[in-house]
């Protein structure tokens, strides 16, 4: 009898834990995932923002997204198509190119569709024409609320002066 219950006890762990196993290393997995597609949406983002792919910045957004907060932000994408549009280079003498940098990012999943991401940001000029050295045009903390709609992550709202 003894040997029955011993038997049938391992046998309830092992099912367990193989249970537990598969379903941690799904969620890992998972999580790996929607780590690698938030950080190509960033860099989607800010490449957007070099060249000035107001269309590009735009779709980085959900369609009700929003940059920044309070009575300054640009809301819908209409409005941060322009937004993008305008860092575009525009005729005339040329100038130097912007570089929009994030470092020391963190993604904290709020749950299977929602995650903000924690950031420093850094924005540059590089060298510019007549020698002029590159320089430090911006810099500052932000966090985005993500979302995933239909499947894709985007931004819901970037705000780069937050409150905590």
């Amino acid at each position: 009898m003894n040997t029955v219950r011993i038997g049938f006890v391992i046998a309830v762990v092992c099912a367990l834990t193989f249970v537990t196993t598969t379903v941690f290393a799904q969620d890992t997995s998972a999580r790996e995932k929607d780590r690698a597609e938030i950080e190509e949406l960033m860099w989607r983002y800010t490449r957007a923002l070099d060249t000035g792919d107001g269309t590009t910045y735009a779709a980085t957004y959900t369609a009700d997204g929003q940059f920044g907060t309070g009575t300054n932000a640009t809301r819908g994408r209409e409005a941060l198509k322009k937004l993008g549009d305008g860092l575009k280079p525009q005729p005339g003498p040329p100038r130097a190119p912007l570089y929009h940098m994030e470092t020391n990012q963190w993604i904290e999943f709020i749950d299977q569709d929602h995650a903000n991401h924690h950031a420093y940001y850094i924005t540059v000029t590089g060298a510019g024409p007549d020698n002029v050295p590159p320089r430090v045009v911006a810099a500052g903390r932000s966090v985005d609320h993500l979302v995933r709609v239909n499947g894709k992550w985007l931004i819901q709202l970037r705000d780069v002066s937050p409150k905590e």
